[in-house]
């Protein structure tokens, strides 16, 4: 927790009063926010850059997948304007901050903010889930804090030069398939971590070494003579191909034989930014539930030392408590766990059993309870922890208690629901365990790979989703996502579903070959 404020320390003035902002009052704020964050909070953050931005601007942030410098495309379009539509009409507010992973961090501030809530998205986002992108080893494992500004601005320039060189139409049908594979784009386990800032110089050597490569890999493939089936047996040839591959994206930049080579390189381009957001994906939770701790404790400060007046607090907590809010279950308004939520009640949970414990918590967490800082506890866990794992290490009998967890059986069958887990402690391990999964990206998202391609004939790129939960791919979503890899692929593509306990077949889905040639 924060340090006991002394008689001393009292501030002997607001930094700042009234609703109207400007620049000064902003560096003002920001001064005493950053005193906080890094000499009493312990925050290690990268440097800070603070834009202002209007509502028109911010929906544009909004569409663009809230990256500065993004390419062009249509779908940003038709988001722009849903929810320019719906925030018109009233049916949606807007977010008071969008934060970039990035070096510096930028956050883009609205201009519609009272003078309060830049206080408190500043504390959120230039400290919060600054912090947490610098600190979390997810985010040092995946993503490349220093080269992505450049390298989106190499991206947008390498695309914008496609299109005048190729045409509009041909570059929107490989970024259209593109992005429907961008959730299949992405490397699951670590791998040397990509250095953006070179990807420019890069180019025109890969291009040579991906030419000898595809020529000499489709050269290669054994021709047999009438009625004769090839020799090479299916293992030698998955080991060729580098199957199976669960990064789609991956196999066709590099596999696919009838892409040119700027085609790959949009591949290339949507992988990567799809691999920058995977950490985002698997820490929802603990990066919004370190921001709100980070900025209700610098909030909370900064009133305690008489630097905010007390309606300007009253303001602040009007807007955290609505943040934080986590409808009952039986309300019209509960959609499941509200992340922030969750994610601030676990924060001050993990303090609390680190400063002070109960009888319980020394039971449940004998390295963390009773250890003496609360601070250092929560900065450790949203440097070692994902959701999933965070959830199965740190939920206590406590904060179930206090959320009023349970876990419900539905079974499609039964016309009756079953409140199989209640409060006891067999009860509280199934709880925090069947919540852990609900974030667990290997159970909530569908396992597809590309299993084999039959070269010695029609070249079908074969690919299997292996069901885990009972649930098979909507049948025309799968059609058209088959559609946009055959496109990419350039011959007929087959998807099987089968059981992932018994390997029975369940149900399969086929595209033929495109009429053209590759995308274009």
């Amino acid at each position: 927790m924060l340090q006991e404020i002394k008689p001393h320390e009292q501030s002997s003035g607001l930094i700042y009063d009234g609703v109207e902002w400007d620049y000064d009052k902003i560096k003002r704020v920001y001064d005493a926010i950053e005193h906080i964050a890094l000499k009493e909070m312990g925050l290690d953050v990268y440097p800070n850059q603070i834009e202002v931005i209007t509502a028109e601007q911010m929906l544009d942030a909004y569409s663009s997948i809230g990256m500065p410098l993004m390419y062009k495309h249509w779908s940003f379009g038709k988001h722009f304007a849903r929810d320019e539509m719906m925030y018109r009409k009233g049916y949606r507010g807007l977010a008071y901050e969008i934060v970039i992973n990035s070096s510096p961090c930028i956050s883009y501030i609205m201009e519609e903010n009272t003078m309060t809530m830049q206080t408190l998205v500043i504390a959120h986002a230039a400290f919060g889930h600054n912090h947490f992108f610098k600190n979390n080893q997810l985010f040092q494992q995946w993503t490349d804090a220093q080269g992505i500004l450049d390298y989106l601005e190499f991206a947008k320039t390498y695309i914008t030069h496609c299109e005048e060189r190729y045409g509009h139409a041909a570059v929107e049908r490989v970024l259209d398939a593109a992005h429907a594979l961008m959730s299949q784009g992405v490397h699951k386990y670590p791998k040397k971590r990509s250095d953006l800032r070179t990807e420019q110089r890069r180019e025109r050597e890969r291009q040579e070494y991906q030419d000898q490569t595809f020529n000499d890999l489709w050269r290669t493939v054994p021709k047999p003579a009438a009625g004769q089936r090839p020799s090479k047996s299916v293992s030698e040839r998955k080991k060729l191909l580098g199957l199976p591959e669960e990064n789609i994206l991956y196999f066709l930049e590099k596999k696919a034989p009838r892409l040119e080579h700027w085609q790959r390189e949009i591949l290339r381009i949507v992988r990567h930014i799809s691999q920058y957001f995977y950490p985002q994906k698997q820490t929802k939770v603990m990066n919004e539930g370190c921001a709100t701790y980070v900025h209700y404790q610098i909030m909370s400060r900064l009133h305690e030392t008489g630097q905010i007046s007390e309606g300007a607090f009253l303001e602040f907590l009007h807007s955290h408590t609505s943040v934080v809010f986590q409808p009952e279950f039986d309300d019209k308004r509960f959609s499941g766990l509200n992340p922030y939520a969750l994610g601030f009640a676990m924060m001050q949970d993990i303090a609390r059993i680190a400063e002070k414990p109960t009888d319980e918590d020394r039971q449940w967490f004998p390295d963390l309870a009773g250890r003496g800082d609360g601070m250092a506890a929560v900065r450790e866990a949203w440097a070692n922890f994902r959701d999933e794992s965070f959830v199965l290490q740190y939920l206590s009998p406590h904060l179930m208690r206090k959320l009023k967890l349970f876990s419900v059986r539905d079974d499609a069958e039964d016309p009756y629901l079953l409140v199989d887990h209640i409060h006891n402690e067999r009860g509280y391990r199934d709880i925090r365990k069947k919540l852990a999964r609900q974030y667990d990206l290997g159970y909530l998202e569908p396992d597809i790979q590309i299993v084999d391609v039959d070269l010695a004939g029609d070249r079908k790129l074969i690919l299997q989703h292996r069901v885990t939960n009972g649930v098979l791919l909507d049948e025309s979503d799968a059609k058209a996502v088959l559609r946009h890899i055959a496109n990419l692929w350039g011959y007929e593509v087959q998807l099987i579903e089968v059981s992932a306990i018994s390997e029975a077949i369940l149900k399969e889905h086929a595209v033929t070959a495109p009429s053209g040639v590759g995308v274009v």
